[in-house]
C-alpha cells in the first residue's frame, strides 16, 4: 500500500489524528519563513510522542551545519528532508555527518527537471517529487501540482514520494497514474494556511487507502 506523509504538523491534535488515521511519516518544518514552521520546543515535545513504526521527518531548506547540529542534537528525528537547492555533494555530506536517512526534494515543472535525478539517487535514501513553485522564495507547500505524466513509466533507484498540490479531490487520480511508495501532503489537509484540519487529514488518508 502507498504510505502517507502528513507534513507541516505543529500541534498535538493534528499529530494524534494523523497517526490514528494511519500516517507513516510525520513532517516537521524547520524553515522559519514557512507558515508551517515549528519551534524547537514544540517539535521536541511532539517528536517524543511519535510511536514506533511512524517516522518523524525534519524538513530543512539549505541548512547550515550548526542549525542541523542544534536541531538534530536535541530532537530525535528519523529522517532529514532537504527541500532547498542542496547539491548532491551536500546531501552526501549531511547523510554522512548525521547517519540517518536523507530525502531530497526534486521540484518538477517539466521533464527537463529530472536531468539532475540520477546524481541525487546516488546519495539520497528517498526522493520526493514536488511541484516547482512560480515564486522562487517558496520551496514547497504552495498547493500547486505538476503534470504527473512526467513521471509515468519511469523506474527509480530509490523509494520515492509524490507531493505537490495533492488533496482528497485528486489523490485517487494521482494514484491511478503513478505508483509512489508514499504520498506527501501539506496544504491539501489544511483549513487555513499552516493550520491543519483533522477532518481533511482523515479523509485524505482514507482516500489513499481506498485507492
Amino acid at each position: 500500500m502507498t504510505e502517507v506523509k502528513i507534513c507541516g504538523i505543529s500541534e498535538p491534535h493534528s499529530l494524534e489524528v494523523a497517526i490514528k488515521a494511519g500516517a507513516r511519516f510525520i513532517g516537521f518544518v524547520f524553515y522559519p519563513p514557512s507558515p508551517r514552521a515549528i519551534s524547537f520546543e514544540t517539535a521536541y515535545q511532539l517528536a517524543r510522542t511519535v510511536p514506533t513504526g511512524v517516522r518523524s521527518v525534519g524538513l530543512f531548506v539549505n541548512p547550515a551545519d550548526d542549525f542541523l547540529d542544534y536541531t538534530l542534537g536535541g530532537i530525535g528525528l528519523d529522517m532529514i528532508q532537504l527541500h532547498g537547492d542542496e547539491p548532491p555533494e551536500r546531501v552526501a555530506a549531511i547523510k554522512s555527518r548525521y547517519n540517518i536517512d536523507v530525502m531530497k526534494a526534486i521540484r518538477v515543472a517539466g521533464p527537463e527537471d529530472l536531468k539532475i535525478l540520477e546524481n541525487f539517487e546516488d546519495v539520497a535514501d528517498w526522493i520526493l517529487f514536488d511541484s516547482k513553485p512560480a515564486q522562487a522564495d517558496l520551496p514547497g507547500g504552495t498547493g500547486e501540482s505538476f503534470d504527473w505524466n512526467i513521471l509515468s513509466g519511469r523506474h527509480f533507484k530509490k523509494p520515492w514520494m509524490l507531493g505537490g498540490g495533492l488533496d482528497v479531490s485528486n489523490v485517487t487520480q494521482a494514484l491511478s497514474t503513478l505508483n509512489p511508495n508514499a504520498i506527501d501532503v501539506s496544504s491539501g489537509v489544511e483549513k487555513a494556511r499552516g493550520v491543519k484540519d483533522p477532518n481533511k487529514i482523515n479523509a485524505f488518508i482514507q482516500a489513499v487507502k481506498k485507492a
